[in-house]
């Protein structure tokens, strides 16, 4: 593209260094002060973008364009404000994991909610007036208003910086960073000063997709990638850190357009389409800048709360007794008489096919989250190396299916001993956010490269043969997998290893005091929960007779959490019982409802409000009352 053509690109960056600027400056701020991991931030921006349209095409002139900005950004922050005063005021003190669940449940309330007022075709927004055109740059056409981006980004900038370090609610919003206890010490109203920083995050992130709708459509996907490229901006640059989420806005936008200008990347007699790459080139640069610099770019150890809540479920430290025992030879003598009911439910093997699998995916993360204390976004990229490996033994050799569940084992556990080693280097959000990211760049591979397992099409064809190839008979394959699955499992929580494992998740101090290698215990239960991971995945491809990128989604990923936190993220059992209830609830709603997403949250809502430690603390209730009886 020669010279010009970079410096074109270039500039692109920055007009794209802004866009995720506005997105995630507001997520920022509102992370730095209350510790929410904000799910529901995307869904500001997306109503940003549809309150914008519809204001210009209400009043049918295109100068509506500029107050509608001010509209959208107005409307959002006021769905900010009744979301902060209903739910989470309720939940500021709850694990991050209650608090991302929640909002993830408040986003698919207004996907449903965009739905039904917008429809589901993208709405492309009017030109900006006065912006139409395009300017002469190196013989080469920009677009005005990408140019007035490029200065909006910087103002913004300078507007929340002057806000926060001139006012004095900006000393209140620093001071609450560094120590929200002794700001409560000092009478201030921390309840009013959390609102007020998430109205104003909502605000930004409103006005920044208005901005957005002469460039792109609206559309019900928009909110999950702001916030997927939000995330990243803020982990880069620094949790808390405006700054550090300007430069790390710039730092990703202009590796993408590099990446673009370059186009072809020749190394040899070898070719490599680096434009391929910009789908996964953000969370690349995360993986790299948190593998060198743990906290971002400009980022700081985050400090030690001085009171602790042990949240840990006693269920957990205790084996189980005989009613347990009980309890778990019920289930799965119901699991194993479900293909005997296939004349009266033809559905019903199906779906429970599904909810064991799903149950072996969800206690194999719960392994990780529970004793190990860390929470991974990335999980499905085990489930879905399980799922390609056995795929391509069946479907590419068509070598028994015996053979494919060990090599879908393998495949799962060597993406572990790589992915793994470097995740434990870092804990809490960084190390959930290195995950996701190493969990989509293992996406992009396969999405994007057609020669090495079908690309987006993925593999086709895999029909499991042989002893275990009647439908019957490999549902007890899954049976007898699951009882394998959850008798290891057990096994290792209950173990020397799964003793220690916990103990470095409650004081990870002490643990390295008395001689434990932590990073290599927390590494080693990535492999163990890789290995169960791994058979569901090769499970998930065989039934289903194909395997695509999809299974290696975000979307699977956050399924998982969804699961093991529905149950109980602390109990044994959590992880089974949240498999069980969620794909009950998401079949059967996604068949009866039209609008089952916003269904789903709802219900998700309530069970975090009304049993914060997950289902199976019904089981501790029902025991308590008995006790009190007697």
């Amino acid at each position: 593209m020669g010279f010009s053509g970079l410096i074109v690109q270039i500039l692109n960056g920055f007009a794209e260094a802004s866009s995720l600027f506005m997105i995630a400056a507001g997520l920022s701020i509102i992370f730095g002060v209350t510790r929410i991991v904000n799910f529901a931030h995307g869904s500001f921006f997306m109503i940003g973008a549809y309150v914008a349209y519809t204001v210009v095409e209400r009043f049918g002139d295109p100068m509506w364009f500029w107050p509608g900005i001010i509209i959208a950004a107005v409307a959002s922050a006021l769905v900010g404000l009744m979301v902060e005063l209903t739910l989470l005021r309720r939940i500021y003190r709850a694990p991050e994991l209650t608090q991302l669940l929640a909002t993830y449940a408040v986003m698919l309330i207004v996907q449903d909610l965009v739905l039904y007022l917008w429809g589901p075709v993208p709405l492309l927004g009017p030109r900006a007036p006065g912006l139409e055109g395009a300017v002469n740059i190196l013989g080469r056409q920009f677009p005005t208003y990408s140019l007035f981006l490029i200065v909006a980004g910087p103002l913004t900038l300078a507007a929340l910086w002057a806000l926060v370090t001139r006012t004095r609610w900006g000393r209140l919003v620093r001071a609450a960073t560094q120590d929200r206890e002794m700001v409560s010490a000092l009478g201030i109203n921390q309840a009013w000063l959390f609102t007020s920083i998430f109205v104003l995050g909502a605000f930004v992130a409103g006005m920044g997709g208005a901005l957005q709708i002469p460039r792109e459509p609206a559309s019900l996907e928009m909110d999950v990638h702001a916030i997927t490229s939000a995330f990243v901006v803020v982990v880069v640059g620094g949790l808390g850190s405006l700054p550090g989420a300007f430069i790390a806005a710039i730092l990703v936008a202009q590796v993408k357009a590099v990446c673009l200008w370059i186009g072809i990347l020749e190394i040899g007699p070898f070719a490599i389409s680096l434009s391929k790459f910009t789908i996964v080139v953000e969370f690349v640069v995360m993986a790299v800048v948190l593998i060198f610099r743990p906290y971002g770019l400009m980022g700081t150890r985050p400090a030690l709360l001085r009171h602790t809540r042990n949240l840990t479920s006693s269920m957990l430290i205790a084996p189980l007794r005989a009613r347990g025992w009980i309890l778990a030879a019920i289930i799965l003598v119901a699991f194993a008489i479900v293909p005997q009911l296939r004349g009266s439910f033809p559905y019903m093997p199906i779906l429970m096919l599904e909810i064991i699998i799903m149950v072996m995916f969800a206690t194999s993360l719960q392994l990780l989250m529970g004793p190990g204390g860390m929470h991974s976004f990335g999980h499905a990229a085990y489930f879905g190396l399980g799922a390609y490996a056995a795929a391509a033994i069946v479907g590419y050799w068509n070598l028994p299916l015996e053979l494919a569940l060990v090599v879908g084992v393998g495949g799962a556990v060597v993406g572990a001993i790589v992915l793994g080693w470097f995740s434990v280097r870092l804990s809490g959000v960084y190390l959930a956010m290195l995950t996701l990211a190493f969990a989509q760049i293992v996406w992009a591979v396969f999405y994007q490269f057609e020669g090495l397992a079908g690309g987006e099409n993925g593999i086709t064809g895999v029909w499991p043969e042989g002893l275990f190839g009647g439908r019957d008979a490999f549902y007890y394959l899954a049976v007898g997998c699951l009882i394998v699955s959850l008798a290891f499992l057990y096994r290792t929580l209950f173990s020397p290893f799964g003793y220690a494992l916990r103990a470095a998740r409650d004081s990870a101090i002490r643990a390295e005091s008395i001689g434990m290698d932590v990073s290599r215990l927390q590494w080693q239960s990535f492999l163990l929960a890789a290995s169960v991971a791994g058979i569901a995945g090769a499970l998930y491809a065989l039934s289903k007779g194909s395997v695509s990128p999809e299974i290696l989604s975000a979307s699977r990923s956050i399924e998982g959490l969804v699961m093991v936190v529905l149950g109980g993220e602390y109990a044994i059992g959590g992880g089974m019982l949240g498999a069980v209830v969620f794909v009950w609830l998401r079949d059967t709603i996604g068949y009866n409802a039209e609008y089952w997403r916003a269904v789903l949250g709802v219900i998700t809502i309530f069970l975090l409000l009304v049993l914060p430690q997950g289902l199976a603390s019904l089981l501790r209730f029902t025991e308590s009352l008995k006790r009190a009886k007697e």
